[in-house]
């Protein structure tokens, strides 16, 4: 069974846990705050109003800070914890293994760490001071001294204090786990109270405030605060709570505590006005009631703390893994990562590629429908019209006309039609280029046909797929969650990855205008030794070789007919060397550059990283700032709600 002691004792480790981590609640929207979900007691109170007394009566010692101004100048995280030994000492979140016996000297401890966030001004700071105080005189509670609110900037303060300290208690007291312990002196009026205004901006119901009225005994004679201890003037769902400070006298003389708190029991008992009272009035009572309230408030939170404490662990885990783990410093350690992130990213792209993943398909796009385009679009026509066959074959035949078949006119415009392939075959402009620059050593193609390969403009297949797979290396790398962590990893890779497609890209080049060149090379003989049958047969329809005269012969050759069924067989020619070519370039340009991009599209790389040293291999997996930052502060976050997972987990609750 959870005890009073266990219950306030965890949501203190859990708050001590929170601060030395950065989580102090406020405006850091990047992770959900654990210590805004954690009840609390906020103490607030106008300068001058008695909250550092009220603290110290509840305390029984004298250990805060005085002095006139803005004393209170950073948040004091205060947890009571009883103790049953008769021992009494104070330790410091900051200062963990440092037992303060001498109260004098947590005061002086205060001011310290206050300056050392703050500076000797008289600026404020949300950064909380956690102080534990162990004695037999208190009750296991933990409340937070706010800053006093104030009205007027004093000489040295910025313009804006008085907004500032507004919206610091605003910070605390708006959250709905927080309970209010409202400060107001009794000798002023309780309508322009600076805690009571904004407890009841924060608190409308007045559910979570409690009301604490101070200088009782300060009041003038004839009047007391009977209406508003009573809850008549200002009515909260807690009852009032009196209470009667040291005097500045009894400060100056050092008087106990301990006395300090007799003589308030003596001033309610013996008091007409709140005698009746007495039994529910007093730094004691008032100890006794906040600690039993708040204990009653954690044990409503638990389940809802434990649940935000495992979804929190849950989220920051994904968030870690999404944006990856620190990286050992050792090359060896170093070296294996980079490898590990190349095999992610090619994973990804053979996935791409064999469509896992969009984007290989368009490699068969540039094959169904950009080859057969550029070959539809091949000035064919023009080059096998009559008048340029008749050209071609006079030309070819010189001064010895030809007696049967022009074979060598049409070994030339064979020659000359299988050399427009080479535009829709060849990698890219430049390579055109190359080409143009060689035509000249070509003695049958004539001047129009290097002008008709000069004005291709087809975009290339080698080319049109080597783009494909330089986006797909593009989208892989952007795809590839773990590299983004490494700038400069991902640069190197996408060199790598492109040096090589250029590698595959050349050699697709070389072998697909081979496959052009082998088709020019060697024409295939079975087509052909049909052609002089059909030129005897056209040249004596009858079948008489009696009449095949030469005379007859030399009228043929020259007709429009006999050119046009040479331009006529050589395009059917041309046409079945297309379709070889159409299924050709594909096998060969997937062979050269898809395959190989498959298979070894970084395997350069990985012999040339094998060779680098730790440092070149460090400066490879330099990250990002920002996101070096974030995984720090999800680390620590990480780290905070597992303590207190296991601060939560370490207490037995009533089943």
């Amino acid at each position: 069974m959870a005890t009073m002691e266990s219950l306030i004792g965890l949501v203190n480790r859990i708050q001590r846990a929170c601060t030395a981590l950065g989580d102090y609640g406020g405006g850091d929207q990047a992770f959900s705050s654990l210590w805004d979900a954690l009840p609390s007691v906020a103490v607030v109170g106008g300068q001058s109003s008695g909250k550092s007394s009220v603290l110290e009566s509840i305390v029984g010692r004298d250990f805060l800070p005085r002095g006139s101004g803005i004393v209170t100048r950073r948040p004091l995280v205060l947890q009571l914890q009883k103790t049953e030994d008769g021992k009494e000492y104070a330790e410091f979140g900051h200062l963990p293994r440092r037992r303060f016996s001498d109260f004098a000297s947590v005061r002086k401890e205060i001011e310290d760490e206050t300056d050392r966030i703050t500076g000797k001004t008289k600026q404020i700071s949300p950064v909380p001071i956690h102080l534990s105080i162990y004695s037999p005189n208190v009750v296991n509670l933990t409340l937070i001294d706010l800053p006093g609110l104030t009205k007027v900037a004093v000489e040295g303060q910025a313009q804006t204090i008085v907004e500032d300290i507004e919206n610091m208690v605003r910070s605390y007291v708006e959250k709905p786990n927080c309970i209010i312990l409202a400060i107001s002196p009794a000798n002023q009026d309780i309508a322009t109270s600076d805690a009571i205004k904004i407890a009841r901006e924060v608190d409308p119901s007045g559910d979570r405030t409690f009301g604490v009225l101070t200088k009782l005994d300060l009041m003038d004679k004839g009047t007391n605060a009977v209406d508003v201890l009573e809850g008549r003037s200002y009515r909260l769902q807690h009852p009032w709570v009196g209470i009667v400070n040291r005097s500045q006298a009894d400060i100056n003389k050092n008087v106990d505590m301990m006395a300090a708190r007799r003589k308030e029991r003596e001033y309610f008992a013996t008091s007409p006005d709140y005698g009746h009272l007495a039994g529910k009035m007093g730094s004691e009572y008032l100890a006794k009631l906040l600690s039993r309230h708040l204990e009653s408030v954690i044990k409503a939170r638990i389940p809802s703390i434990t649940s935000l404490i495992n979804k929190s662990i849950d989220e920051l885990e994904a968030e870690m893994d999404h944006l990856g783990r620190p990286i050992g410093l050792d090359a060896g350690a170093q070296l294996y990562t980079i490898l590990e992130l190349c095999r992610a990213f090619d994973k990804i792209f053979k996935e791409h590629l064999d469509g896992g993943r969009p984007g290989g398909d368009r490699i068969y796009g540039v094959f169904d429908n950009q080859l057969p385009a550029a070959l539809k679009k091949l000035p064919f026509d023009r080059h096998l019209s009559v008048q340029n066959v008749r050209k071609i074959v006079s030309e070819a035949d010189g001064y010895q006309p030809h007696l049967i078949a022009p074979e060598q006119g049409y070994r030339r415009l064979i020659e000359g039609s299988l050399n427009y392939f080479r535009g829709p075959a060849e990698a890219s402009v430049d390579a055109v280029s190359t080409l143009i620059l060689e035509l000249p050593s070509i003695p049958f193609l004539p001047y129009s046909i290097q002008y008709l390969v000069i004005t291709v403009t087809e975009q290339k297949i080698v080319d049109q797929v080597h783009l494909v797979l330089k986006e797909l290396v593009r989208k892989s790398i952007g795809e590839c969650q773990e590299l983004k962590r490494f700038p400069t990893l991902q640069s190197t890779i996408a060199g790598a990855a492109n040096e090589s497609l250029e590698r595959f890209r050349e050699e697709s080049k070389k072998t697909v205008v081979r496959l052009v060149d082998m088709e020019s090379s060697y024409l295939t003989v079975d087509f052909f030794r049909k052609l002089p049958q059909e030129v005897e047969k056209a040249g004596n329809p009858g079948g008489n070789p009696r009449d095949n005269t030469p005379a007859s012969q030399n009228i043929d050759r020259y007709a429009e007919a006999h050119f046009r069924r040479i331009g006529s067989n050589v395009s059917s020619y041309v046409y079945m060397i297309s379709e070889t070519l159409r299924n050709s370039i594909p096998k060969a340009v997937v062979y050269c550059q898809v395959k190989e991009a498959k298979q070894n599209l970084l395997n350069y790389f990985y012999t040339q990283i094998g060779r680098r040293e730790g440092k070149q291999l460090s400066e490879l997996l330099d990250e990002d700032p920002a996101l070096m930052d974030r995984r720090l502060q999800c680390a620590k976050r990480l780290e905070l709600y597992k303590k207190a997972r296991d601060e939560v987990d370490s207490v037995a609750w009533v089943r």
